[in-house]
């Protein structure tokens, strides 16, 4: 099933051939936006309808060696000119040509297949730009990200990679009800996908129930993770005895790992390592800041 997804709607009517007295190209004045894994159509024809199955046709991307992602002479596609990541992945609506229609089909995109393409007819010299962005977009992580006590509540953390164009991110209560958070950082990188995170106080009042939804209205996005958070006083008050419970037991290891040795007490039936002089030192001096 084909699936084409654009960060805007195609706008094909183009009236320059009303004034040139020829076809024109005509590709997508927007971004085209596939999920990776999915079928995508290129769009790219002529107005008017011209008959172009006995022209060479040439898709290509300047950043490829071998540029060719799909040629053809006379409706024959000349293969070993593709570009071998191409290969059994593009084809064109052969039965469309006839009307002028050279939109190029490729099949499981990925994303490396990200980039702007050329659908160029060498013959009419006509040729119209295609870009496009693989979306390889994560679903949103959620982690604990500290405790705030002046609130009584934790700081929970939600971060999500891989968008296109940049999306929103927003926090939920049990009931579906916004909840007021930090401001979401948003990190563009050079492959021109978005990283966005943000954190969020949940205090006592708020419900159990959280969820982090990162959503991109334009191209009819959206995914989120849902995480239930025990009472605040709970988990303030299990941090706390758990900082202790360690804070305690490093205090025996500390003493342990720096007397006994000196104790005269044999190690061997003890699981516990022989330092040298100096790592001992190290340790005694850790030990009296505990």
């Amino acid at each position: 099933m084909l699936k084409i997804f654009t960060s805007g709607h195609y706008l094909f009517k183009n009236y320059d051939y009303l004034f040139s007295g020829q076809p024109q190209l005509i590709g997508p004045s927007q971004v085209l936006v596939a999920r990776a894994g999915d079928d995508v159509i290129l769009p790219c024809h002529l107005e008017p309808a011209y008959d172009v199955s006995t022209k060479t046709l040439e898709w290509t991307r300047s950043s490829l060696d071998p540029r060719f992602v799909y040629v053809s002479r006379a409706n024959q596609e000349l293969e070993k000119l593709k570009h071998p990541s191409f290969k059994g992945r593009t084809s064109l609506f052969v039965d469309e040509l006839k009307y002028g229609n050279i939109s190029l089909k490729i099949s499981k995109v990925k994303f490396t297949d990200t980039g702007t393409y050329k659908c160029y007819i060498p013959d009419l010299k006509k040729e119209a730009l295609v870009k496009l962005v693989v979306d390889t977009a994560t679903s949103p992580v959620i982690s604990l990200s500290g405790i705030d006590k002046n609130r009584g509540g934790v700081v929970l953390q939600c971060e999500s990679a891989g968008w296109y164009p940049e999306p929103e991110l927003l926090w939920l209560d049990g009931e579906g009800n916004l909840l007021s958070a930090g401001p979401t950082e948003t990190l563009r990188g050079p492959d021109d996908l978005y990283t966005v995170s943000s954190r969020v106080t949940v205090e006592k009042r708020h419900s159990n129930n959280i969820t982090c939804r990162v959503q991109q209205k334009q191209i009819s996005q959206s995914r989120e993770t849902h995480i239930h958070v025990p009472g605040s006083n709970y988990i303030i008050t299990f941090i706390e005895t758990l900082f202790e419970h360690l804070k305690s037991r490093f205090l025996e290891m500390c003493f342990v790992l720096f007397f006994l040795p000196f104790q005269g007490i044999s190690l061997r039936s003890r699981p516990v390592l022989l330092l040298s002089s100096s790592v001992w030192l190290l340790v005694w001096l850790f030990a009296s800041r505990c």
